[in-house]
C-alpha cells in the first residue's frame, strides 16, 4: 500500500516538474524568435533588401514611363526611292530624335509628291508625313517638332534640294548654309527657318 502512494506522488510530481519545464522551454523559443525578429528587422541586410525593393519600384517606373513616351512619339511616314542613301541618313535622324518610323521605299517619287501637293520649287528626294503634315527634303527633327507644337495653319515644311551639311546629308565638317520653308495648299511659301553655315551645328545631327 505504501509502495503504491509513493509510486502515485512521485508521478504526480514528474508531471508537474515535466509540466513546468515544456512552459519555460515554449517561453524560451517565443521570446527568442521575438528577439531575432527585433534584430533581423535593424539589421544592413534587410536595409539593402528596401534599398533594393525600392531601386526595382523605381526602375519599374521609370520602364513605364518610357514606355508611356514611346508610344506617344509622333510616326513618320516616310516615301523615298529604294536607292537613295540620304533618306536612310535622315531615317536614322529622326529616330534618334525619338519618331516612331513607317518606311515606304516607291519608284514613283512623282506620283507621291503631286498626291501631297509639294510645290514643284520645293522638292527634294523624299517625301514624308507626320501627324498630317507634309515634310519634304531634309528638315531637321527640331523644325518637325516645332512644328507639331505650334500647329500652324500650314500644308507642311521642306527643304528644297539636297543641302550639303543637313541630317541625312553630312559630308564631314562642311555645313552649306540651308533655309526651312512652310508651304500651304495654295503653294505659298514663307520661310520657316533659316540655317547660316555659322550655325547649322544646331540641327540636332
Amino acid at each position: 500500500m505504501l509502495q503504491k502512494q509513493f509510486m502515485y506522488w512521485c508521478e504526480k510530481w514528474l508531471r508537474l516538474i515535466m509540466v513546468r519545464i515544456a512552459v519555460r522551454v515554449v517561453v524560451t523559443i517565443c521570446l527568442t524568435v521575438g528577439i531575432l525578429g527585433i534584430w533581423v528587422s535593424n539589421t544592413p541586410i534587410s536595409n539593402a533588401q528596401a534599398l533594393v525593393s525600392n531601386s526595382v519600384a523605381v526602375n519599374t517606373q521609370e520602364v513605364s514611363t518610357a514606355s508611356q513616351l514611346k508610344a506617344t512619339a509622333p510616326y513618320a511616314t516616310v516615301y523615298r526611292s529604294p536607292e537613295c542613301t540620304c533618306c536612310g541618313g535622315w531615317i536614322k535622324h529622326l529616330k534618334a530624335q525619338g519618331f516612331r518610323i513607317k518606311d515606304f521605299p516607291t519608284a514613283d517619287m512623282d506620283l507621291v509628291k503631286r498626291k501631297y501637293n509639294v510645290p514643284d520649287n520645293l522638292t527634294s528626294c523624299h517625301t514624308a508625313i507626320v501627324n498630317g503634315y507634309v515634310i519634304e527634303g531634309h528638315v531637321p527633327a527640331d523644325d518637325i517638332k516645332r512644328l507639331l507644337q505650334d500647329s500652324p495653319n500650314t500644308l507642311g515644311l521642306s527643304v528644297p534640294q539636297m543641302p550639303v551639311g543637313t541630317p541625312g546629308m553630312e559630308m564631314g565638317n562642311r555645313k552649306d548654309p540651308f533655309t526651312v520653308f512652310s508651304f500651304d495648299r495654295n503653294s505659298r511659301v514663307a520661310v520657316f527657318k533659316d540655317y547660316p553655315s555659322s550655325s547649322t551645328g544646331s540641327v540636332g545631327i
